[in-house]
């Protein structure tokens, strides 16, 4: 099916978007993570457009969005959040599923508060709600949220080089030779343009006020009992297993899959990823 490209205009920003499917089809959103963007949806939304409407946007900062210099937008999750709203609203979709990953959680859950009578399920892929997600790799992260020193800061200018991304993509992934290089390379280009860097280590400081609202999160799952699939690698560094399996703690009914793959299940574990995704979805349907 085709995918096609597109750019709105949120706010004076150009935020550029992924979409394929019949618009009359139940709808999924597809919300990416750090440092990647709607890219990595691609085959995904090729796979299920002919059931499915799949609307995937880069965030401002990320992919083909604008990229305003940080002192001149503020990069927290409660403006990436609005950006996806509002584009939401444009498009004019009012009943949709969300699909998270990493950052995709915070942007969607709160789009989940703001909205919950349009969210018809939730597909996490390692995107964290919950306090046992987090793992050893948050200490500096976490110290910065502590201190936002200068020096805190610069730490985790670590986080953004090729190293770290290629890390990210290959670490607790048993054949490596299942990652495409394209996509680090691709994102990696991105990390490296002027300014961006400072972008990056704004989020990671505004990525602190997101465990503070996770009882907030819960309350809505526990009230609201949208569908959840929580289907993760189960060898992410980043955002542990527990994670996944607390869903099961707010939402009765919830599945939980854990994959032989680290943080990009996606991207490794494509098949079996898209399955379970489809099959959730047609759930969703009936």
């Amino acid at each position: 099916m085709t995918v096609r490209h597109r750019t709105a205009r949120i706010d004076g920003l150009d935020v550029f978007y992924r979409e394929a499917g019949d618009p009359g089809a139940p709808t999924l959103v597809l919300l990416h993570g750090f440092p990647t963007s709607s890219v990595g949806f691609a085959p995904l939304m090729a796979e299920l457009a002919g059931e499915f409407r799949l609307i995937a946007p880069d965030y401002p900062g990320f992919g083909l969005s604008s990229a305003p210099p940080a002192g001149e937008w503020a990069y927290t999750f409660d403006h990436l959040a609005d950006v996806v709203d509002k584009l939401l609203d444009q498009l004019g979709v009012r009943r949709y599923a969300i699909y998270v990953h990493d950052y995709g959680a915070p942007v969607g859950f709160r789009l989940a508060l703001r909205h919950p009578e349009r969210i018809t399920g939730i597909v996490s892929q390692n995107g964290n709600a919950y306090d046992e997600g987090f793992t050893p790799f948050w200490t500096p992260l976490r110290a910065y949220w502590a201190e936002p020193t200068p020096a805190n800061r610069e730490a985790l200018r670590s986080l953004l080089t090729p190293d770290a991304t290629h890390w990210q993509y290959s670490h607790g992934v048993p054949d490596t030779s299942l990652v495409d290089p394209a996509l680090e390379v691709h994102d990696q280009a991105l990390l490296d343009r002027p300014g961006n860097q400072e972008i990056q280590l704004d989020l990671f400081l505004d990525y602190g006020t997101n465990p503070g609202r996770y009882a907030d999160w819960q309350e809505y799952l526990r009230v609201h009992q949208p569908p959840v699939l929580a289907a993760w690698g189960r060898h992410d560094e980043i955002f542990g297993p527990d994670g996944a399996r607390a869903f099961a703690r707010d939402v009765k009914d919830a599945q939980v899959q854990l994959l032989d793959a680290g943080h990009f299940p996606l991207t490794t574990r494509f098949a079996q990823s898209a399955g379970l995704i489809r099959d959730f979805l047609r759930r969703l349907s009936d």
